[in-house]
């Protein structure tokens, strides 16, 4: 039988490796899944998740939204950016109205979390 350590670290993993896609994919969240992924290390490796807390890039976003459940004003920009621009990618390609109802709801959801989060203290 697998351990449930085995399950988080599984799950840690995956997270951290969906939000690295996230980086370079636009409709694929980084911060989400980076969070995630430093759940389940807390839960599974203490060194995953020092190494995860303590990273240059990705630290900083845990511990905003760990402290406050912020998000800072640069990835909320550019969040916002990268799902307006990918809405328009969308319609300008010729996507079907129904895809792009769903889209836009979708998006706009996103947004408005991202948006309504406290802005982070610290980049």
């Amino acid at each position: 039988m697998v351990s449930r350590r085995a399950l988080w670290l599984v799950l840690g993993v995956t997270a951290l490796g969906l939000g690295g896609a996230g980086v370079v994919l636009p409709l694929l969240p980084t911060t989400p899944f980076v969070l995630l992924a430093a759940f389940a290390f807390a839960r599974s490796s203490p060194r995953l998740h020092a190494w995860l807390t303590n990273h240059r890039t990705f630290g900083p976003m845990i511990e905003n939204w760990r402290r406050e459940g912020a998000i800072s004003r640069r990835t909320k920009a550019l969040s916002v950016a990268v799902m307006a621009a990918t809405f328009a990618g969308s319609w300008l390609a010729g996507v079907r109205p129904w895809i792009l109802a769903v889209q836009a709801v979708a998006l706009a959801g996103a947004a408005i979390f991202v948006l309504t989060r406290p802005s982070a203290p610290r980049e």
